[in-house]
This record gives C-alpha cells, sequence and structure tokens, in this order.
C-alpha cells in the first residue's frame, strides 16, 4: 500500500482496529486456512494490521512473516510473541518458493487496480509450488474514499478470479459477507483461497 492517506488513518487509528477482532478463536475462514497448510507452514501475513490473524497463525504452529504499511500497526503487530513483523508495502514482495502460505485478508483492496497484476504476480512467485494464497476484497466496481478517507479498490467475482488465473493461480470457492469496518459503513465483501 502506497496510499499516504489511507496509511495515516491506520496510524492513527490501529488501536480503534485492534478492537474490530478480539476474538480468541479465529474466524472460519482463517481457521480453514490454517488447518489446510503443512505442520510448521512459512506465511506471510499481508498487510497484518495488528496481527490478529499473525497470532492465531502463531499459535496453530505457524512460523509467521508480518508486512505492513502502517507502522502503529506494525508496533502492536510486533509486541506478539512469534510474530515477526516489519514496516513494508506491497512492492517489497520478493523472492522465489518462500512460503506456504500468504494471507491478504482486506489489504490488496487498498493497491490501485493498476497495480494488483504485478502484486499477484510477487506472490504467486513467493509461493511454494501448491502454496495457499487467501485475499478479501470489497465487492464492486471503480475506487472510492470511505466516509474516514481510506482508498478502496472494488473487485467483481469474475474481476478477479480473471486477475488471479492470469497470475498463475487456480482458484477456489468464493466466499461472500456484508460486515461494517472501521469507518462504521456497511460494505459486501467476497474472499477465496487459490493455489499457487
Amino acid at each position: 500500500m502506497t496510499d499516504r492517506e489511507t496509511i495515516a488513518v491506520y496510524d492513527a487509528r490501529a488501536a480503534d482496529y485492534a478492537k474490530l477482532e478480539p476474538s480468541d478463536t479465529p474466524s472460519d475462514t482463517l481457521a480453514t486456512f490454517i488447518k489446510a497448510l503443512p505442520q510448521g507452514a512459512r506465511v506471510l501475513d499481508l498487510g497484518c494490521g495488528p496481527g490478529t490473524s499473525a497470532r492465531h497463525m502463531v499459535r496453530a504452529g505457524c512460523v509467521v512473516d508480518a508486512l505492513d504499511a502502517s507502522a502503529e500497526m506494525i508496533g502492536l503487530a510486533s509486541a506478539i510473541d512469534g510474530v515477526t513483523a516489519r514496516q513494508a508495502s506491497f512492492d517489497d514482495i520478493s523472492g522465489t518458493a518462500i512460503f506456504d502460505g500468504v494471507w491478504a485478508n482486506f489489504s490488496l483492496l487498498h493497491a490501485p487496480r493498476a497495480d494488483m497484476p504485478r502484486h499477484l504476480s510477487a506472490i504467486h512467485a513467493a509461493l511454494k509450488p501448491g502454496g495457499l494464497f487467501h485475499i478479501a476484497v470489497k465487492e464492486g466496481t471503480g475506487e472510492h474514499r470511505d466516509s474516514i478517507n481510506r482508498l478502496y479498490t472494488y473487485y467483481t467475482e469474475a474481476e478477479l478470479t480473471d486477475l488471479l488465473q492470469t497470475a498463475g493461480f487456480a482458484v477456489g470457492p468464493y466466499r461472500r459477507g456484508r460486515d461494517k469496518g472501521l469507518s462504521g459503513e456497511d460494505a459486501d465483501w467476497i474472499s477465496v483461497t487459490a493455489h499457487a
């Protein structure tokens, strides 16, 4: 993520964001993702936020590298035992066949649409053959700033499927939902786990 206004919101509201998912158990989607990984899997939590998902993955025995563009979010994630967190953008994804899984839960939706193919190619390269990639985005079309000034790029299922397949992924079944986020606005979302 490189949008300065979006990063500034997350820096200012990191503590509020951390309260959105205080659960001591992972979501069904995250639990399914973890269960599909090999024992001791190395996972990249891309756009890790306060480290909520990273904490659950570490507890399950994964080795987690957590990245986020927000310094305040990295401060929170770094405080979790076993989580290696560093401040970085989506452009900092590099390497070949490093990770068993990449978890990008509502993070890549902050990237400009034109950058998504490049980011997905880098993620595909960084995954081991057969590695898992979870991505969740807001469903729709176009780009929009929400009421607290975060930039979002919206995707349809067909568009996201095409982007993932072009990057070399085999796409699994989609999940859908509607939730309130940090802004308090209701939004439709889609998520999918793909295979490298």
